[in-house]
């Protein structure tokens, strides 16, 4: 028997070890490699806009995760018609339109990650 002392994650072990002395029997096959499962990507980032005059932004306000995008660009909203659904603390929640209007771009997708304050809706 020999011993070892291994340590793992910051725990020591100790280990013992038993050597054993056999016939010279047939190599084993090698374990097969295995893919890693494939991760989907991440939705990419848009490009933000930023407001022009006459514009409003919707900002976060919490941050969150992007789950869905209930209105399109360029549709006409009115108050309190809900523009995308922002995930935070595993809550959904509806972010709406300000006032009577029309979306004129989404600076985030579905599945982006946001910080609070960041612009989401550019809406005039």
């Amino acid at each position: 028997m020999k011993k070892f002392n291994i340590t793992v994650n910051g725990s020591a072990y100790e280990v013992e070890i038993e050597e054993v002395k056999a016939a010279v029997a047939a190599p084993k096959a090698a374990p097969k490699a295995t893919a890693a499962p494939v991760k989907p990507a991440a939705a990419p980032a848009k490009v933000a806009v930023a407001p022009s005059a006459g514009e409003t932004a919707v900002n976060a306000p919490m941050p969150g995760k992007i789950v869905k995008l209930v209105a399109n660009e360029g549709a006409a909203v009115k108050a309190g018609d809900v523009l995308l659904i922002l995930e935070a603390m595993k809550m959904q929640n509806e972010i709406t339109a300000p006032a009577d209007g029309t979306v004129k771009a989404f600076n985030v997708a579905a599945g982006q990650s946001v910080k609070a304050g960041e612009v989401l809706v550019i809406f005039g």
